[in-house]
């Protein structure tokens, strides 16, 4: 199913980015999507940072209460689809969204992918990425932090059947890990940083830059 939402193109533009939220936020209890952070939902939050970025379109996708997230993004510029598959895990997200890509009428040459519960994951970071790839030319572009790769990651459309295979609970590291001679880098210390439990989310409320949250 994919929600009608207001919508906007840049034909200019041939890197989209993919934010992945389906997940059912079981540790936390609650949907971690709507959490308050920086005056806004963390989906909200993180949406902005896609819009504010060099990357069009934007593509979110949703599964676990879906009804009730969507309203939190639903007059932003951005395409939102539901991967009605979400307790199959990241793997199922990825798949949806690269639906999506693949049926729009513009050529997409790479995805950034990214989640919604890294609460330092900017606009910049995003741009990173983008000019990294440009300037290296090499097709995976991935955030270094806690002694490993992970996302947010661009990726070249020559991945983006592999990244579609993925099984199970299987995300986007799988790729990086698997192409290893065709990544780079960009340090993102923060990235370490995800709010899975109620813990985390009052150490990040607490401390701010508090880079101990695991």
């Amino acid at each position: 199913m994919v929600f009608h939402t207001e919508q906007i193109d840049n034909e200019k533009s041939t890197i989209a980015i993919m934010i992945l939220a389906a997940g059912a936020s079981t540790r936390m209890g609650t949907p971690k999507q709507l959490l308050l952070y920086q005056g806004r939902s963390f989906l909200q939050y993180i949406t902005e940072m896609a819009i504010a970025s060099v990357c069009q379109p934007v593509v979110v996708v949703l599964g676990a209460n879906a009804e009730q997230i969507h309203p939190q993004i639903k007059q932003l510029p951005v395409r939102v689809v539901q991967n009605l598959d979400w307790a199959c895990g990241m793997s199922a997200s990825i798949k949806s969204g690269l639906e999506l890509l693949n049926n729009l009428p513009q050529k997409i040459e790479a995805v950034v992918i990214t989640l919604c519960d890294q609460p330092f994951v900017s606009y910049q970071i995003i741009n990173q990425l983008v000019d990294a790839y440009y300037s290296t030319k090499k097709p995976i572009i991935a955030c270094e932090y806690g002694g490993t790769l992970g996302v947010p990651a661009l990726f070249s459309q020559i991945f983006f059947s592999e990244l579609a295979a993925l099984k199970e609970t299987s995300g986007a590291k799988r790729v990086i890990n698997n192409n290893l001679n065709e990544v780079f880098s960009i340090p993102f210390p923060l990235g370490n940083i995800d709010i899975d439990t109620p813990k985390d989310y009052e150490q990040l409320l607490s401390h701010g830059l508090n880079t101990q949250i695991h």
